[in-house]
């Protein structure tokens, strides 16, 4: 029997509706560690495959709809097993029992075990899946028993609401099931066919020239995994793990892909985000849709709602929303002629126009106390009882920190003066009240002091003695060169801005890229971005370089609590994170395009540019993940896939949408200034 007859007949799936129409199939593949990644979109159809291999295997297939997911883990092995998908995955629709759709994929797999045994399968919201991948624990009411036949095994559920839900099915090709563990035939192997079907709302998929223009590179890595997570709705922030909307992830895309973005790409991101403001008018920076939602209003209040629900918890993408908006409604010539239609289209009733000006009243009114009195104490702050608020959001990703350098010492600067820059452009005047324009008025002046004060809050400086004792110490207990590093300072002092303040407003000397915000949104003075190029230059530990990329993080003149959770296994630890590399890139192309810096300073900035981009151009098989990691052997610095290999703290997406800005970025010719340490 044929896996497609074994899968229809032993499990008495409805007859197949067929492939999605006319709509074209498209896929793609890539391995990072133990993980197949394969992805497939056509019409209806948007599914991602995760086969990972290794001594605790786990097959899932995630769903853009509904940010909906399947996944089976299986119990641990005695020996590494190697997973092999034949093939393509086949999109498919399928009617449930009640003759709803059901759409997904199907397609083959073989793994080199003798032993398979299910341990459990998951078949929900793709939020729940994570939790069950990090934690071992689901939600009892979403938890199905597999039915057990012969040659198959099925899990299926209906949504909580009683909407259609979820299928997945193993039909045995090659072994056998015996009390319902799969065992492998004669050759060895295990051999099945896989279905894997979600209920939830397909998305409207966008890709081809409906997406990118004539200027985006010709990077097909990055177009394959840009397209898969691009659809007139919304953009999706990564996958497998982050399949729907993210705030901070979509405006910082936006941003860095503008250049490259059809006019209407653009504008959904900025829609996206300005249809989840809050009353108040902050940002989303996730939601809950789906099954998660309806989980969400049960705990709540009982319900079976599934209407989406947002979190506000992040702080950063409050004051993005701003300079993401300047730069295409102002600064973009397509953006310009098209802002005045577009800040009159309307989402729930309300205006996109009169929404933006609420998200600019909520900046305006957070920066007032700073303003007042320019302390610590009146800096923007992480929420109450929230470890992370900005893009470094894992429990340690600020070092404890409790006020974020990126937000204070550039982001609300920035979203202040474009709001000044929008209200004066006259666009936002049929949307702003008596009392908004006189607070607009103030914009500018408030800035000015935010720009001032808030930098000089957060220097580090250290003798360069001391600098040099702290590199050999650090390069000595996580087993890289220090020479590299010590050749790079010099007599003078060394200074880079903190991560982060201390609950009492002391800076958290961890030398990190968010520099890069500055680069692209501010125009710093000429000594400003003498040091902040220093850290793009300067060979880690002293700086933030290596073979494989710019790390985000460096710790080398932190005390030994914190360089301990700052590991190459930390998911913001030390390591490469593919978007801040095109942040700062972008950046520095940006302050290499000002004519009033000193030329020792655009010495300086061409070098870090050539730095970056050695780093970037070594890794570009990696370069659509989300972020990696390192090893150093036979003197060099090595790419380790983040998560892939199962020590580290999180898993990384195989397709991340601020991984794919590159397709925007290219490295500048004609350069004269070559990477090296000063």
């Amino acid at each position: 029997m044929s896996a497609k007859a074994g899968l229809r007949l032993s499990l008495g799936l409805a007859a197949l509706l067929g492939l999605t129409g006319a709509a074209p199939v498209e896929h793609y593949a890539l391995r990072e560690g133990l993980n197949i990644n394969s992805f497939t979109r056509s019409g209806p159809v948007a599914a991602h495959v995760v086969l990972r291999s290794g001594k605790q295997p786990r097959l899932l297939v995630a769903f853009p709809a509904g940010n909906s997911g399947t996944a089976l883990w299986f119990e641990p092995l005695a020996r590494e097993a190697e997973w092999r998908l034949e093939g393509e995955p086949e999109p498919v629709t399928v009617n449930d029992a009640r003759g709803r759709p059901l759409h997904g994929v199907r397609f083959t797999v073989t793994i080199d075990a003798e032993r398979l045994v299910p341990r459990q399968a998951v078949l929900s919201s793709i939020r729940v899946i994570r939790d069950y991948q990090a934690l071992g624990t689901a939600p009892a009411e979403v938890l199905t028993r597999p039915r057990i036949t012969a040659g198959a095994i099925r899990w299926s559920r209906d949504r909580l609401d009683g909407a259609a839900g979820y299928d997945l099915a193993v039909a045995v090709t090659d072994g056998r099931i015996d009390n319902g563990a799969i065992l492998a035939g004669k050759d060895g192997r295990i051999r099945f066919a896989v279905m894997a079907l979600t209920g939830e709302t397909p998305l409207t998929p966008r890709g081809g020239t409906d997406l990118l223009n004539a200027k985006a590179q010709p990077d097909q890595g990055a177009r394959n995994a840009l397209t898969f997570l691009s659809y007139a709705e919304k953009f999706l922030a990564g996958s497998w793990r982050f399949d729907t909307y993210f705030g901070r992830d979509t405006l910082m895309s936006v941003r860095l892909l503008m250049p490259a973005l059809q006019p209407e790409a653009v504008e959904t991101g900025l829609s996206s985000v300005l249809a989840r403001l809050s009353p108040q008018g902050e940002v989303a920076h996730e939601e809950d849709i789906g099954e998660f939602a309806i989980l969400d209003h049960r705990k709540a209040d009982g319900s079976l709602s599934d209407a989406p629900v947002y979190n506000y918890n992040m702080v950063d993408s409050d004051y993005m929303l701003a300079p993401v908006a300047r730069a295409w409604l102002l600064d973009d010539p397509r953006g310009r002629a098209r802002a005045a239609a577009f800040l009159a289209q309307r989402v729930g009733g309300e205006t996109m126009g009169a929404r933006m000006v609420r998200n600019l009243c909520f900046v305006l009114r957070q920066a007032q106390p700073f303003a007042r009195n320019p302390v610590p104490a009146k800096l923007i702050a992480l929420k109450p009882g929230m470890d992370a608020g900005e893009w470094r959001d894992s429990n340690d990703g600020l070092a404890g920190g409790r006020i974020p350098y990126d937000v204070n010492a550039v982001l609300v600067p920035a979203a202040l003066d474009s709001a000044a820059a929008l209200a004066a452009s006259g666009l936002l005047r049929p949307y702003l009240s008596a009392s908004d324009a006189k607070a607009f008025g103030a914009a500018r002046a408030v800035a000015e002091i935010w720009r001032t004060k808030a930098p000089p809050l957060f220097d580090v400086t250290l003798t360069a003695a001391e600098a040099r004792q702290a590199v050999s110490r650090y390069a000595r207990m996580i087993g890289v060169p220090d020479a590299p590093a010590l050749a790079s300072i010099g007599d003078a002092p060394m200074r880079f801005p903190a991560i982060a303040l201390d609950a009492q407003g002391r800076p958290i000397a961890v030398q990190n890229s968010d520099p890069g915000f500055a680069l692209l949104f501010a125009r710093p003075p000429a000594e400003a971005l003498k040091v902040m190029a220093s850290s793009f230059i300067d060979a880690f530990p002293a700086g933030l370089r290596t073979g494989v990329g710019m790390l985000v993080a460096n710790p080398a003149f932190a005390d030994a609590a914190i360089q301990r959770k700052f590991s190459p296994n930390a998911y913001h630890g030390t390591v490469v994170w593919s978007w801040q590399q095109a942040l700062v890139a972008a950046g520095l192309a940006r302050q290499l395009e000002r004519r009033d810096l000193p030329a020792d300073v655009r010495a300086s900035l061409a070098r870090a540019q050539s730095c970056l981009w050695d780093g970037i151009e070594a890794t570009r098989r990696v370069q659509s993940s989300e972020l990696w990691s390192w090893r150093y052997a036979d003197g060099r610095y090595q790419v380790v896939p983040f998560g892939a290999a199962g020590a580290d703290v999180d898993e990384s997406n195989a397709a991340q949408l601020w991984s794919t800005v590159y397709l925007a970025l290219r490295r500048p010719t004609g350069q004269t200034v070559a990477c090296s340490s000063r």
